[in-house]
């Protein structure tokens, strides 16, 4: 009984047990693989590398000499624009500081003050004659109603 068990364990390893024949199967295809195909990804892998050194090679040096420039450039600008800051704060100063400078702006805020005065004044009038002109004007409507009135009648 023991051998027929042994038979039928070898029986049923050999029919549902297929690791071996897989193994194997994956060994060859691996094989046949890296010696059709690796040569050729070496190949395309070698060529992408050797473009992408030349391109370092060419475009680095010169977009390094394009953006040095322009850092340059714009580094002059900006000094050119921090001077120029410089000197109206400085001339804003100079003026603050002038006596004769602060009286004008005194006379100037003086001078807007009244003009200012001024024109409330000048509003206030025009509004009184505009309510006046719109009294005259309802007056004058109503009239005009009351003597359509009796024409209708």
């Amino acid at each position: 009984m023991e051998k027929i068990a042994k038979d039928v364990g070898d029986i049923q390893s050999r029919l549902l047990d297929h690791r071996p024949v897989i193994g194997a199967e994956v060994r060859y295809f691996v094989r046949e693989f890296e010696e059709k195909r690796g040569l050729r990804e070496i190949r395309l892998l070698e060529n992408v590398n050797k473009t992408v050194l030349e391109t370092n090679e060419q475009m680095l040096p010169a977009n390094l000499q394009e953006v040095s420039q322009k850092l340059s450039d714009i580094s002059k600008r900006l000094e050119a624009a921090n001077h120029m800051a410089e000197r109206v704060q400085q001339r804003e100063l100079e003026a603050q500081q002038s006596p004769q400078l602060q009286a004008n702006m005194e006379k100037l805020k003086e001078d807007w003050a009244e003009f200012l005065k001024e024109q409330q004044r000048l509003k206030e009038e025009v509004d009184e004659e505009h309510a006046k002109a719109v009294g005259e004007i309802s007056t004058r409507f109503s009239e005009k109603k009351k003597d359509l009135a009796q024409f209708s009648l």
